[in-house]
């Protein structure tokens, strides 16, 4: 198999399981009522999900998105350091890689590793911005946008710098500097077009929105597993950038939908 089919092939996968979930209609959180013969787990759970109550949904909903992502990245060093896990793939991946991609197939790998960086995103999230103000006149959807963005690039390089890690020891196929974990590229993907999506498909029907959910997703993976084909990533880098991305989205959307929730609600006594 060749390594651009590769990327297709796990990028098509990513991209119809995020159409399935994004198309699905919500399931039962708690199927056999188990929530509602506890009361006190219900009240705690009420409260802490108030759309009126804007410090304890995003306090709540914020901690338990940074201890996931923490515990994410805190599981991939610790497999890094001991050599298991998913880092038992790292050197296969680099290697075969490296060693399989013909001129033809570089090429395309760089056209799709090119969506992850940082002049493609910034593009990607003004043109988005500018239609998005135009239809709605909305100033809240380019600083949600800038906030994922700037936010997303300025966690990768500090988490870069903390941690130091070696780029893989292969034939790389393209240039690239610094520290390897995790891969700014990944997170960059992962974060901005799901900020794209997210703000094109704010009013669209639920089909569209599936639509624009599944590219994200395509293009999230692409450019992730184009990076560890290139032999510029180990695998653990590209997964450890994906969840970065993924996690630093939801809190931005997070916060800012519930900002204009709390804004919006009418106040007591009026």
């Amino acid at each position: 198999m060749s390594v651009a089919l590769v990327v297709l092939a796990a990028a098509l996968i990513a991209g119809i399981c995020g159409f399935v979930v994004s198309a699905s209609q919500s399931v039962a959180i708690d199927p056999r009522g188990t929530i509602e013969r506890h009361p006190r787990v219900r009240r705690f759970l009420r409260e802490r999900f108030d759309r009126d109550s804007r410090r304890g949904f995003v306090l709540t909903a914020a901690f338990g998105i940074v201890v996931a992502v923490a515990l994410v990245l805190g599981a991939l060093l610790d497999m890094v350091n001991g050599g298991s896990g998913l880092a038992e793939l790292d050197d296969e991946l680099a290697e075969w890689g490296s060693g399989h991609a013909g001129a033809s197939t570089v090429h395309t790998l760089e056209l799709v590793t090119a969506l992850g960086s940082t002049p493609v995103v910034i593009a990607a999230l003004t043109a988005a911005g500018v239609v998005a103000y135009l239809r709605h006149r909305d100033l809240e959807i380019p600083l949600l946008l800038a906030a994922v963005g700037i936010g997303q690039l300025v966690l990768v390089n500090v988490i870069k710098v903390v941690v130091d890690r070696e780029r893989p020891g292969v034939m790389r196929l393209v240039e690239v500097h610094g520290p390897s974990f995790p891969s700014g590229h990944s997170c960059a993907a992962a974060a901005c077009w799901a900020a794209v999506a997210f703000v094109l498909g704010h009013d669209a029907g639920r089909a569209t929105r599936a639509v624009l959910a599944a590219l994200a997703v395509v293009i999230a993976v692409a450019v992730a597993t184009s990076r560890a084909l290139l032999g510029v990533h180990w695998f653990t880098d590209i997964v450890a950038g994906v969840a970065l991305g993924w996690g630093w989205f939801v809190l931005v959307l997070l916060a800012f939908r519930t900002r204009e929730r709390t804004v919006s609600a009418p106040r007591a006594g009026r």
